[in-house]
C-alpha cells in the first residue's frame, strides 16, 4: 500500500470516479528510444508542475523527480476526475521514475497529494501531421478485452470470498477468519492498481493504520487483521466487516465500467511489483498476520497476467524483451516456491534478511524490464 493515499476532500471527490488503471512506467532511456516526448515533473512540498506544461497529443513519458519533498510522495495525471497514471513511493532524492501514457487533446491535472498547492494544469494540444495516430491494433484491442474480463473475474471472486470472510468475522470464528484472510486478499492484490484508481475506495478496503490521518476512521482488511492476530478478539468488528463487504461490492461494480488503454495495463504491472518491493518484502503490509508472501505471490500473478495479455504485441515489437521478462518471472517464482506450504505460504517472519534481499533484487530487475513495455506500445 502506498503511504500517501489520503487526499483533501476536494481531491477525493475528484478522483473517486476514476475509471482507469494506474501505475508507473518506463525509464527515461527507454522512453527516449520509443519516440515518446519527455515531460519533467518535479515534486516539492510546495507542489508539482509539468515542464513543459503543454505538449502535443500522442505518447508522453512523465519523468518524475523528488529532490527534497518530505510530505509529497506521489504524482498523478488526471483527466475529468480519472487517474490515468501515477508514480508512488517518491522518497527524497529519487529520480528516474516515470510512466508513459498516450494522451488526447484536452486539459489535464498534475496532482501531488499533501503539497501546499496540490494541483497544476497540463494542456495537450492537437498533434501536427500523423503523430496523433494511436498505435492500437487488433492484438492490443484483444489484450484490453481479455484483461477487462480478468478484472471482472477477480472482483467477482473477491466479492464471494469476502462474503465468507465477513461471515466468519461476524460469527466470532477467529480460526476460520484467519484461514480465509490471506486467500481472500489475494484476489484484491492481483488487481490493486485498478482499485487504487478509484480514489478513496482503496484506502477504505486496504489501508494500513499508518495510512490513516489522525481523527479519520480506519476500516478494511488490515483493521480486521489487527483484531484477529494482535487483539485476539472480534468483539466490535461487525460494522468494520459489513463496511468491507459493501466496499468490495462497490469495487466490483466500478470495475465493470473501467476504461483501459494498453499502456495502462503495462503501467499497472510495474505498479504491482512496486508494491512488492516497497511494502511486501519489508513485511510492513501484513504486520500482524505475517501473510506477506500471499500478497507477494498475488502481486506477481497480477503482473504476469498483464504481460500475458500483451504478449502477442510484445512478440512482434520486441521478442527479446519478452524472453527476458519471461526468464525474470521464472526467477521470482522460483524464489517464491521455496516458501510454499501445503495450504499456501509460510509465515513471513521466518524469511531471513538475506533471502529478502535476493527477492528484492529479482523483483527490481523484473520491474525494470516491465517498465519498457508501456513506451513500446503507447
Amino acid at each position: 500500500m502506498p503511504s500517501a493515499r489520503l487526499r483533501t476532500a476536494a481531491t477525493v471527490a475528484a478522483v473517486a470516479a476514476a475509471l482507469a488503471l494506474t501505475g508507473c512506467g518506463s525509464s527515461s532511456d527507454d522512453a527516449a528510444g520509443s519516440g515518446a516526448k519527455k515531460i519533467a515533473v518535479k515534486v516539492t512540498d510546495d507542489g508539482c508542475q509539468a515542464s513543459p506544461a503543454t505538449a502535443e497529443a500522442g505518447a508522453l513519458t512523465f519523468e518524475v523527480t523528488n529532490s527534497d519533498a518530505k510530505r509529497v510522495t506521489e504524482a498523478e495525471i488526471l483527466k475529468d476526475g480519472k487517474i490515468l497514471g501515477e508514480k508512488e513511493n517518491l522518497t527524497p532524492g529519487l529520480s528516474g521514475s516515470s510512466f508513459t501514457l498516450r494522451l488526447e487533446p484536452g486539459e489535464y491535472v498534475v496532482l501531488c497529494p499533501n503539497a501546499a498547492t496540490d494541483q497544476s494544469a497540463f494542456t495537450v494540444t492537437e498533434a501536427k501531421g500523423a503523430t496523433a495516430a494511436a498505435t492500437t491494433d487488433a492484438d492490443l484491442a484483444s489484450s484490453v478485452a481479455t484483461y477487462k474480463a480478468y478484472l471482472e473475474d477477480q472482483t467477482a471472486q473477491l466479492t464471494a470470498q469476502t462474503g465468507k470472510f465477513v461471515a466468519a468475522v461476524k460469527a466470532g470464528d477467529v480460526a476460520q477468519a484467519k484461514a480465509l484472510f490471506a486467500p481472500t486478499r489475494a484476489y484484491y492484490e492481483r488487481i490493486e492498481p485498478v482499485a487504487e484508481s478509484f480514489g478513496d475506495l482503496d484506502p477504505q478496503i486496504d489501508a494500513r493504520v499508518n495510512d490513516v490521518d489522525p481523527g479519520d476512521q480506519w476500516t478494511g482488511f488490515h483493521k480486521l487483521e489487527k483484531a484477529l492476530w494482535a487483539d485476539g478478539t472480534l468483539d466490535g468488528m461487525d460494522p468494520v466487516a459489513d463496511k468491507l463487504l459493501t466496499d468490495v461490492k462497490d469495487l466490483q461494480t466500478k470495475v465493470r465500467t473501467v476504461e483501459l488503454a494498453p499502456e495502462q495495463i503495462a503501467n499497472g504491472a510495474v505498479g504491482l511489483l512496486d508494491e512488492v518491493a516497497k511494502s511486501k518484502i519489508t513485511g510492513e503490509e501484513d504486520r500482524y498476520s505475517h501473510t506477506d508472501l500471499w500478497d507477494f505471490a498475488a502481486n506477481v500473478a497480477g503482473a504476469r497476467e498483464a504481460v500475458d495479455v500483451l504478449a502477442p504485441t510484445l512478440r512482434t515489437k520486441d521478442a527479446a524483451l519478452l524472453a527476458t521478462i519471461n526468464g525474470q518471472f521464472k526467477d521470482v517464482l522460483a524464489s517464491l516456491s521455496k516458501y510454499q506450504t501445503a495450504d499456501g505460504y509460510q509465515d513471513y517472519s521466518a524469511v531471513t534478511d538475506d533471502q529478502r534481499r535476493t527477492m528484492t533484487t529479482q523483483v527490481n530487475a523484473l520491474a525494470e524490464s516491465l517498465s519498457k513495455i508501456a513506451p513500446l506500445i503507447a
